[in-house]
């Protein structure tokens, strides 16, 4: 089979591998769909992402879906043939957590991750055309929902996570700085979850219409010369972008919440934060999801749809090409889309903006 492997920084090569085999309680999955995500970029880039670096060869893609191909002898409730997205994450280890955050998987100490060298062995992700996987791990498609939309519901959850950090949104106008990807979804989540109103803010004119498309009722083009409006309630930093953090923090309200969904960088930077004190603002940090993978499924089964955000669609074999315009600010993508299998394409060919 063939499998998108990044062996060095710049180094991104399509591998033949073995078709794998499940063990009693795995299945393995035909692979469809991936969407390209930032990490995965950092290790085609770099040969890092965060603090975890490249120590042998590793499959990239955590956003993914397709069919099941087989179910081990011990799988009950699954079948040949069903579409699923997979919930990336396994914890290690039988430790309980701490009672302040029981139940809160995502914190766990030590996970592995679709598509992480953050352990060693590194954890090998879904961009191949086979994948096994943990049967606890699959998550089962709504009818309605194609696994090119399926494979949506591991960044989806992230921002419906980074919702649910946040309280209940009813009513209430909220502020999203940062229209890629995430901030995009961050958008439709929170009108999903009953925001009054959504302000997107970001520099490219093309996230902005992705997110206005994605539900934001009014968008803030700041690399026009705009500014953040002031006083709101809610805001959400999509952005990661440390000097951003300043204009966000004197946007929120005194005594209102701001949420950091953004990655923001491991190293030190330079930021103003003077007014998280001065106006005494909650920020809150947001980290991948715990099982919110699964209102995501539910969420777009009752109509949010995901399909505003697909920018580009490529063919497993011009992966490279794919991350390299995911990678591009000049190329106006938003999520990048790789046919990993032998799902039908989409509106457009690999490489070219879906119609509509």
């Amino acid at each position: 089979m063939k499998a998108v492997v990044a062996h060095g920084p710049g180094d991104l090569r399509i591998d033949e591998r073995p078709v794998p085999v499940p063990g009693p309680q795995e299945v393995l999955l035909a692979m469809e769909w991936g969407g390209i995500c930032g990490s995965d970029v950092a290790y085609f880039k770099h040969g890092t992402s965060g603090t975890a670096a490249l120590k042998d060869p590793l499959v990239l893609g955590h956003e993914v879906a397709g069919r099941i191909a087989a179910v081990g002898k011990e799988v009950t409730g699954l079948a040949e043939g069903q579409p699923v997205t997979v919930h990336p994450a396994e914890p290690v280890g039988n430790d309980p957590l701490p009672d302040r955050i029981a139940g809160r998987t995502n914190l766990h100490p030590c996970i592995r991750y679709f598509g992480s060298a953050a352990l060693h062995p590194h954890t090998d992700g879904g961009f191949s055309e086979y994948r096994v996987v943990r049967a606890a791990q699959i998550r089962p498609l709504p009818e309605n929902v194609s696994t090119e939309h399926g494979a949506l519901a591991e960044p989806l959850a992230v921002a419906l996570h980074a919702v649910h950090r946040a309280g209940d949104l009813s009513g209430k106008t909220v502020l999203v700085n940062g229209a890629g990807p995430i901030g995009s979804l961050v958008v439709a989540a929170a009108r999903h979850r009953g925001a009054a109103s959504v302000i997107a803010a970001d520099l490219s004119a093309s996230s902005l219409a992705v997110a206005k498309a994605m539900g934001a009722d009014e968008t803030v083009d700041l690399g026009q010369g705009a500014t953040l409006p002031q006083d709101v309630e809610l805001a959400f930093e999509a952005s990661g972008a440390p000097p951003a953090l300043g204009p966000v923090l004197r946007a929120t309200a005194r005594g209102g919440t701001l949420v950091q969904v953004g990655n923001l960088p491991g190293t030190a930077v330079t930021a103003a934060l003077g007014d998280l004190v001065t106006r005494e603002i909650t920020w809150i940090g947001s980290y991948r999801f715990v099982e919110e993978i699964d209102d995501a499924l539910l969420a777009m089964h009752q109509g949010l749809d995901v399909s505003p955000v697909i920018s580009h669609r490529f063919a497993l074999d011009r992966a490279a090409e794919a991350l390299a315009v995911a990678a591009d600010p000049t190329s106006g993508s938003s999520k990048v889309m790789l046919r990993l299998g032998t799902a039908p394409p989409g509106p457009a060919g690999g490489g070219d903006r879906p119609s509509g």
